[in-house]
């Protein structure tokens, strides 16, 4: 009993000092990391901004009176189109610039709203530890550089989160909505207001991406070819180019032998185990943020299992909510696997075979399928503990 009590102090400390304002050395040290960031991704080139491109080459094929989706590699939906004109009508050569520093801003922007759901001040050590780590982080450098629109659900989900905190559900599935209008990584996420029986909630999310692509659709020229040429090159996990890239359960063990049908089989059957996963951490009727925190991330990592395909970046998505519950107890970043699955992500080390751009996708999946596990465990860890216990986990710190 004493050593316990021991070690909760040990670890309110620890928190308490996470939640002291950052002193401002810390404070320049990551705002400085952050504009080395945009200026090396600015000089290193490479794929700079190829993401990015796609949308802006649509917007500019729509205001050319062409049709968007003859570029098989523009991949969005069609409010997308629309959501990249602004950027199509700039001077070419600010993009180089605005992409990369408008990814920087909206990672922020993400674990600033993230922040936010528990409570955390912005100017806090947590804050300011998470800024300065972030540019040592693969998956973070790589959505930068591409400038992938998955920013914007980096930024929908937590905002969602904080509102749906609030008791604003409708407003949390009109953010959602704008989020799926232009990219439908969120998707998944339809089903936290299923679970949480948000009927208004849920037809808002549905109703806004609807109305979005609609309106795009009437604007373009033939826009049927979303259907008959973008759907279905998606559904075959796009082609070699994208597929070296694929970190999706099914497709790692296809590459490592699995017969594809057998290896997508288990797949599905580990994503909707992550769903399973989800609903029981949602009946569990604890109050507080965690609760919705997980559930959100369980969904969206189980669709990660299975969605072809599944990219490194995807990750940012629930990251930021993730890491900022570490002030709960028992939350999923005070384990040891938590932080075990990022390490093989830290920019700079060489791991012996996984370097190959061809095989990098192994290095991503075990971070995924990790995170995955853990995110699952304490989702079933907490659907069978008492109401009252709010013990951490074991090797918790």
């Amino acid at each position: 009993m004493a050593a316990d009590t021991a070690g909760q102090k040990v670890r309110s400390l620890r928190v308490a000092w996470l939640l002291r304002p950052a002193p401002w050395p810390l404070r320049a040290v990551a705002c400085g990391l952050m504009a080395v960031v945009v200026w090396a991704t600015v000089r290193r080139g490479g794929h700079l901004g190829m993401d990015n491109a796609f949308a802006v080459q649509a917007a500019r094929a729509l205001l050319d009176g062409g049709a968007p989706y003859a570029d098989k590699r523009f991949l969005y939906l069609p409010g997308a189109v629309l959501a990249a004109v602004p950027e199509a009508l700039l001077p070419a050569r600010w993009l180089p610039w605005l992409v990369p520093a408008a990814g920087v801003g909206l990672v922020l922007l993400g674990w600033y709203l993230s922040l936010r759901i528990f409570g955390i001040r912005a100017g806090s050590r947590l804050a300011a530890l998470a800024v300065a780590a972030l540019p040592f982080f693969q998956p973070f450098r790589n959505l930068v550089t591409l400038g992938n629109w998955t920013l914007a659900s980096v930024v929908a989900l937590p905002l969602a989160l904080l509102l749906a905190r609030s008791a604003r559900w409708v407003a949390a599935g009109a953010v959602l909505g704008c989020a799926l209008a232009v990219k439908p990584m969120l998707l998944p996420v339809l089903l936290l207001f299923v679970f949480a029986r948000r009927w208004a909630a849920l037809a808002v999310a549905v109703a806004v991406p609807l109305a979005g692509s609609l309106a795009a659709a009437l604007l373009m020229p033939r826009p049927g070819m979303f259907l008959t040429r973008t759907l279905p090159f998606l559904l075959r996990g796009q082609d070699a180019f994208a597929r070296p890239y694929d970190a999706s359960l099914g497709a790692v063990l296809a590459r490592l032998g699995v017969p594809p049908v057998l290896a997508f089989g288990l797949a599905a059957v580990a994503a909707a185990t992550g769903v399973a996963c989800a609903y029981l951490r949602w009946r569990r009727a604890d109050d507080g943020p965690l609760r919705l925190v997980e559930t959100a991330a369980m969904l969206l990592l189980a669709a990660f299992l299975v969605s072809r395909p599944s990219f490194d970046h995807y990750l940012l998505v629930v990251l930021g909510p993730l890491l900022a519950s570490v002030v709960v107890p028992g939350s999923v970043p005070r384990t040891v696997w938590f932080w075990a699955a990022l390490v093989p992500q830290v920019a700079g080390l060489d791991w012996p075979y996984l370097e190959d751009v061809r095989r990098r996708a192994f290095k991503d999946a075990v971070m995924l399928w990790t995170l995955a596990a853990v995110v699952g465990c304490a989702c079933l860890r907490r659907s069978s503990a008492a109401a009252g216990d709010r013990s951490p986990a074991p090797g918790a710190f």
